[in-house]
This record gives C-alpha cells, structure tokens and sequence, in this order.
C-alpha cells in the first residue's frame, strides 16, 4: 500500500473506529494520561496501528475475535519492536469491563518509558 493509499484508510479507519476502540479513545485522548499526546489509526511503516504515544514509543491494539489466532500479529509486534516499540495488546471484552485498569496499565506503562512528557498545553 502506497503513503497516500495508506493515509486514505487510516482516515477511513477512524471514521469506523469500534465501540472498544472508541472507548479507549476516550482514555487516551487530549493528553488525559499525564499529559502524553496519543494518536489514533496511525500509519507505522506497512501498517496502521490502532493507537500510539510517539513521544513513549508505545502502541496499543484493541485485539477483536479476529486476532485469536492471527498469524500476522507476531511479525507485525516484531516490526513495530524493531523500531523501538513496545506493543500492548487489550481484547475487547477487557476494554468493555475493565477501562479503569487498562488506564493504570497504560499510564504505568507510559511513567516507565518516557518519565517526563510534555506538559499539556
């Protein structure tokens, strides 16, 4: 997939965002976890991933039933970790019952790889 075509379904991709993408979205937004800065859809080398914090290296996956047994989420996590990213990776039925969790999670996790973010503006 060419820059533009990928530009293209990443726009579509948050216009369709899932009800368990939607809901981590609204943790992850405005700056809400100690002022990181997140993105959403977001074009990584041949993929788009579902969130990321640039400034932490992190990425987060809202994983439906779909990855079950996807063969593809290995090389796509060794991808994205060769180019100094850590992957986590939550199932939809973890995000629709345990937000306040996956928010200690995250912010744990972003405390540890980027200690000082920018404040929030």
């Amino acid at each position: 997939m060419r820059q533009g075509q990928k530009r293209d379904r990443a726009r579509e991709l948050r216009s369709a965002m899932t009800p368990a993408e939607r809901a981590l979205w609204s943790l992850l937004r405005n700056r809400q976890i100690d002022g990181h800065r997140f993105r959403r859809q977001y074009p990584i080398g041949p993929y788009i991933v579902d969130f990321t914090c640039l400034e932490a290296g992190l990425v987060i996956e809202a994983d439906g039933g779909q990855h079950l047994d996807c063969s593809s989420d290995p090389a796509r996590d060794l991808f994205l970790h060769r180019k100094g990213l850590q992957v986590l990776r939550f199932w939809n039925h973890e995000i629709a019952s345990n937000l306040q969790g996956i928010h200690d999670v995250i912010a744990r996790r972003l405390t540890e790889r980027c200690p000082h973010p920018n404040p929030p503006p």
